[in-house]
């Protein structure tokens, strides 16, 4: 099983600021405690970051991951799940699939990631984690829709797959509000107790 990290969008809605080199109360960037739990659970994880990002690039390195940069044409979401995809097949533990999670979730706990994972490589095709109801992340995908993954275009990245595929999605019930708390604007930190 191969660990994604997507880092490389824009964070508009955070402000002029990188989103994700920002501090939650336990001292951590927001990204760093993302990757520690991605790595934690799966080793074998890669990380995509806009080609300008080396601070976040060195954070991420430090942590285990491999880092992989999206090209200046390259900037939309399906763009930088595509290129660590392709990146991703000199792995060996990619013939078992991937679970994709966001650098702006830092609450999700290292064992839900690994319970995404053993779906997965028990044979699930895609699996997504449910708290109260509501799907959250990350998502897990087996190793058979990874030419569709490569083949994604614009802003609205594997959730094509999933809506394509909505009979094969395996809902996952986990005890992990973390799942759900993304943070987007400098106000989702600050409620962050």
């Amino acid at each position: 099983m191969v660990g994604i990290l997507l880092a490389a969008g824009f964070s508009r809605r955070f402000g002029s600021v990188d989103k994700l080199l920002q501090l939650l109360p336990d001292g951590r960037p927001i990204a760093l405690a993302s990757a520690e739990h991605l790595i934690q659970a799966i080793p074998d994880s890669i990380a995509v970051l806009r080609i300008e990002n080396k601070a976040l690039a060195t954070l991420l390195i430090n942590t285990g991951l491999k880092v992989i940069f999206c090209n200046e044409h390259e900037q939309e979401m399906a763009d930088s799940l595509t290129a660590t995809i392709r990146y991703s097949s000199s792995f060996e533990a990619a013939k078992d699939g991937f679970v994709i999670t966001l650098a702006d979730m830092p609450y999700i706990k290292p064992e839900t990631i690994r319970a995404v994972a053993n779906k997965v490589a028990e044979g699930a095709s895609i699996v997504m984690p449910t708290y109260q109801n509501q799907r959250g992340h990350p998502v897990g995908f087996s190793a058979k829709f990874r030419n569709e993954l490569e083949s994604l275009q614009g802003d609205e990245g594997a959730r094509s797959i999933i809506k394509r595929y909505s009979n094969e999605v395996e809902l996952l019930a986990i005890d992990d509000a973390g799942i759900l708390a993304d943070i987007d604007t400098p106000a989702d930190l600050s409620h962050i107790k």
